[in-house]
């Protein structure tokens, strides 16, 4: 599922001065495995339920409508016409991300008081209700109970790709932090795969097994239900959040397989110095940030304005309509009906085999290359595609076969790059305390901007027409240059070297908040012990009950 490829010890770098950092303890040949099984248990019931959920509702659009329309009948006694019913499948697309705006608003709340891993575990609980709607509601003759369930699983949604995301960031260690969270991602795409292949007619996408197809989301949330309990929580939240020096240093030796790294100790308690520094001197308590304090914070404005238009364009692009509404634009392309089903296949297969191969190179390329050239490659595509339509309409034999091509490639482009990296970058150029704000923001933009590209698209292809795909030119376009202009890498670098990329950017220079000890320890190469990395701190940095400010 997840391709998670980690190395066993660190490599030793050289400084500008020529001495080498040191080099952290040699890991047990399984030092990965622990990681890697908290990422599939996670991924199994976070992203991939978003990517399932969005996959699965394509096959039955056919049923379901046919329910709507014969249940009204039966409780009024007249059909409905053709644009009433698309209005109320329109209606249970667009509950989805309804549900996912209240997901993505109650997502960093519920980080912060429950941790990232039991926010996890607690999602799930919204997933069983929607199940206990779904079943029933062919036999209670309701589609209003379908509507209810499409929001509550959107609502499960919403929150695990904001909680998810920020709990793979903490829980990587640097050098494969992309990676990690670019895994997301890869589960994402394999979700949106796995859907499409149980929706075949084959399988459960027939009349009498719609509504057990809706409900097959339970089973994943069932495996992450007795599965993420075994594993540690973000080292991060335990140490900044909780001031669990114990706990954070138990979980950092469980997901390396031995001996928590001394050098990540270091950097997790220069980021909980800074924080309180930050507290003392604005003499507040170093707790979360809420997303009205984000919008007013100077020092932020560059970070969550290039987290904005990312997590706006992701959706904008016009990627997730293709699944919402791929019968739609398969023949509008010229696609026979009956050949649907199995091209469809084809897009979720693209967007997973992007996934790894980003996957593989996102340490090597950077998230700044992936994400530009994604949207740059997808704008290039955009155009081909809408010629292709043009020249399909005057006749000329074989477009709708390049019409397919096309959007096979958006769709490639679009794993490459913007699917992974948008998820990354909340997690990457915000500090801990600022985390959960920032994915509350990025988390809602992108669920306002999928409910207008839901409500919207079936509009835009009959208005449009052959030029269906202009707008997402504009947003690929406008994104590749923006992103390009604004966005620093942020490959290998630490929380404080990100921050002071982005502090120039917005033109200002907070004063050093690392202690000089700590900064010795990497150029003298010292080795010290856990013990002296968490010692008690001192008694005016405590508050009543004895824990961190």
């Amino acid at each position: 599922m997840a391709h998670v490829c980690f190395s066993c010890t660190a490599a030793r770098q050289m400084n500008s001065s020529g001495d080498t950092e040191p080099k952290e303890a040699s890991r047990p040949a399984g030092s990965s495995r622990i990681l890697a099984l908290t990422i599939c248990s996670a991924a199994i019931g976070g992203t991939f339920q978003y990517g399932y959920n969005i996959s699965i509702i394509n096959a039955p659009a056919i049923y379901i409508q046919s329910f709507i329309n014969d249940t009204y009948m039966e409780r009024w006694g007249t059909s409905l016409n053709t644009s009433q019913v698309t209005l109320l499948w329109t209606i249970i697309v667009s509950a989805f991300s309804l549900g996912g705006l209240l997901g993505a608003l109650l997502a960093g709340p519920m980080a912060v008081h429950c941790g990232r891993k039991k926010s996890l575990l607690l999602n799930n609980s919204f997933l069983f209700v929607a199940t206990l709607l779904v079943l029933p509601c062919r036999m209670a003759k309701s589609f209003e109970m379908i509507i209810l369930a499409r929001f509550l699983v959107g609502m499960n949604s919403g929150i695990s790709m904001s909680v998810q995301p920020m709990y793979f960031g903490e829980s990587a260690p640097k050098h494969l932090r992309g990676a990690v969270a670019f895994s997301s991602a890869v589960f994402t795409a394999f979700g949106i795969f796995l859907g499409q292949v149980v929706g075949l007619t084959e399988l459960l996408g027939t009349e009498p097994y719609w509504p057990y197809l809706l409900a097959s989301n339970a089973l994943p949330g069932l495996i992450q239900l007795l599965t993420l309990p075994w594993f540690p929580e973000s080292p991060r939240y335990l140490l900044i959040d909780r001031g669990d020096k114990k706990a954070c240093v138990r979980a950092l030796q469980r997901l390396r397989g031995g001996e928590a790294p001394v050098l990540e100790m270091e950097e997790i308690i220069q980021e909980q110095q800074q924080q309180q520094s930050v507290a003392l001197n604005s003499q507040s308590a170093a707790s979360s940030k809420t997303p009205w304090s984000l919008f007013r914070d100077h020092d932020l404005r560059s970070q969550l304005r290039t987290v904005m238009v990312a997590s706006s364009a992701m959706m904008l692009c016009g990627n997730d309509a293709i699944y919402f509404y791929a019968s739609y634009i398969f023949l509008e392309a010229g696609i026979p009906a009956d050949k649907i089903q199995y091209v469809t296949i084809g897009t979720g297969a693209s967007e997973l085999t992007a996934a790894i191969l980003s996957n593989l190179l996102i340490e090597r390329a950077g998230r700044r290359y992936l994400i530009v050239g994604g949207y740059s490659l997808m704008s290039c595509w955009t155009i081909v595609f809408t010629l292709a339509l043009i020249l399909q309409s005057w006749g000329v034999a074989g477009m709708p076969y390049l019409s397919m091509a096309c959007i096979f490639a958006y769709i490639l482009s679009f794993g490459l790059g913007p699917a992974g990296v948008t998820g990354i970058l909340p997690a990457e150029i915000f500090d801990q305390a600022a985390r959960p704000a920032a994915y509350m923001v990025a988390g809602s933009l992108m669920w306002i901007s999928l409910f207008l590209l839901g409500m919207l698209f079936p509009f835009i292809v009959n208005g449009l027409g052959n030029f269906c795909f202009i707008p997402f030119l504009a947003v690929c376009v406008a994104s590749a240059v923006f992103l390009g202009l604004t966005l620093p890498e942020t490959k290998g670098k630490t929380q404080a070297e990100i921050n002071a990329v982005f502090e120039r950017k917005n033109g200002r220079k907070r004063q050093k908040q690392v202690d000089q000890p700590i900064k010795d320890h990497y150029q003298l190469g010292a080795s010290y012990s856990l013990s002296s990395l968490v010692q008690e701190p001192h008694p005016d940095q405590k508050n009543g009950d004895g824990n961190l400010l």
